[in-house]
């Protein structure tokens, strides 16, 4: 049997459904250098957040978009976990062999205009199958054009981010996720935690905990569960400086609680995921 992939982070997505202005404000605001509105070809609009090895995406679809239930139908928030893969058809057969709900590689474009023209930036994905889990989507990104996407013009922000640190998910049984984490990258890359369990994830690691311990550990600033019973609620940012990521926050007016060791932004401000900065 081929072996499993490794859970390397490629990137996360912030559904901001039919809201894709409101989505490039709110995080204009919050102090990141968003790319160029993107248009993809399967029907969704982006912006990207790019850092140094990993980014942060701003997704939305238009009312009329006729596929793209994943992101209309369901709240706005931190929607998606993606792990990065150098060849997709690998990574399907290997999942498909060990018998895990994966759909076929997706090939789909979107167009960007540099100074020397416009080029697609190409992708293949590999998602696990909608409804095996709760929190939002988990699927494989391939960049078959990977310097479209990577660009050194792109990387630097208001805020100082340079990396994701760690997704936090809300679930009412942890296990469950760490069964799926488990069979798709193999157990050694899951850890127990307090109450939960840890997904391994090169630079970044992704935790799973209690909803009880998500307001515990973010208090006010932790996004509300609207009856879910598993969500993703936050995402721990690096930062340069914490006064430079306090600075840009201030400068637009963005309520945030500044710790010795963190800044949160509470889940109102960035439709609906809990952002934390630490140096």
């Amino acid at each position: 049997m081929p072996a499993l992939p490794l859970p390397v982070l490629d990137h996360v997505v912030v559904n901001v459904r039919d809201q894709i202005d409101a989505g490039e404000a709110a995080y204009r605001r919050l102090g990141f250098a968003l790319t160029p509105r993107g248009f993809h070809s399967i029907g969704s609009a982006n912006h990207l957040a790019m850092f140094g090895t990993d980014y942060l995406e701003v997704v939305s679809a238009p009312a009329s978009a006729a596929g793209r239930h994943e992101i209309l139908a369901v709240p706005a928030g931190l929607n998606a976990l993606v792990f990065a893969t150098e060849d997709s058809t690998a990574t399907y057969a290997s999942l498909h062999a060990a018998g895990l709900p994966v759909a076929p590689p997706l090939e789909f474009s979107r167009p960007v205009t540099l100074p020397q023209g416009t080029r697609d930036a190409v992708f293949r994905t590999v998602r696990v199958l909608p409804g095996t889990a709760a929190p939002g989507r988990f699927y494989f990104c391939h960049h078959l054009t990977p310097d479209l996407v990577w660009r050194d013009s792109w990387r630097h922000h208001p805020n100082g981010t340079i990396g994701i640190a760690r997704i936090v998910i809300a679930s009412r049984d942890p296990s469950g996720l760490g069964t799926l984490f488990a069979h798709l990258f193999g157990t050694e890359m899951v850890r127990p935690a307090d109450g939960g369990c840890t997904l391994l994830l090169g630079l970044a690691r992704c935790e799973v905990t209690t909803p009880g311990a998500v307001r515990a550990a973010f208090a006010e600033a932790a996004p509300q569960d609207d009856g879910r019973t598993e969500f993703m609620a936050a995402l721990t940012l690096r930062t340069t400086s914490l006064d430079r990521a306090a600075a840009a926050l201030a400068a637009n007016g963005v309520p945030h609680r500044r710790e010795p060791d963190r800044i949160l932004v509470p889940a109102t401000e960035t439709f609906g995921v809990t952002l934390e900065f630490v140096a």
